[in-house]
């Protein structure tokens, strides 16, 4: 059994508590094409019922999902992205970009994500400084944030990142 991250003082820990399971980032990709009801989930993906309901009350209990009832003779559930999960379009854009980038290969995207008000597709989801300018990997550095546990700001002061 995978231990909880919900305690760790890291926010990319906590985030993986959350979201980093297989599954549940294939929900995700399904709930952003459009999916919302459990039929349909468990047929774009294959999956065995009780994984699938697991993982759909995992990410309603975290707040990514929430069930709507869109019965019209009774209640039928359906599930849809909240804020919260709306949030992650860049993460799940960045996750493709580099999918298409490192595995498919130019020219093999199986998806394009397409701006609306352009037609073409958009570019590769990067990190930029205030100026607008492109940062590489070399140019970051991290340090304590104000949340930061004393065994954070410990292994910062020893050097130990």
């Amino acid at each position: 059994m995978r231990r909880s991250l919900d305690g760790e003082n890291c926010s990319v820990a906590r985030a993986l508590g959350v979201l980093g399971d297989g599954w549940t980032l294939l929900l995700l990709r399904e709930a952003f094409l459009g999916t919302r009801r459990f039929a349909d989930f468990e047929r774009e993906l294959g999956v065995a019922k009780n994984v699938l309901t697991q993982r759909l009350s995992h990410l309603v209990e975290r707040g990514v999902l929430q069930r709507v009832d869109a019965g019209t003779h009774g209640t039928r559930y359906e599930y849809e992205l909240t804020p919260r999960g709306k949030d992650l379009a860049a993460v799940m854009t960045a996750l493709r970009q580099w999918g298409d980038r490192w595995l498919s290969g130019p020219g093999n995207e199986p998806l394009l994500a397409i701006d609306r008000r352009t037609g073409r597709p958009i570019p590769r989801v990067r990190l930029i400084d205030e100026e607008g300018r492109p940062l590489r990997a070399r140019d970051l550095e991290l340090r304590p944030g104000p949340g930061a546990s004393a065994a954070t700001r410990a292994r910062f002061a020893r050097g130990g990142t």
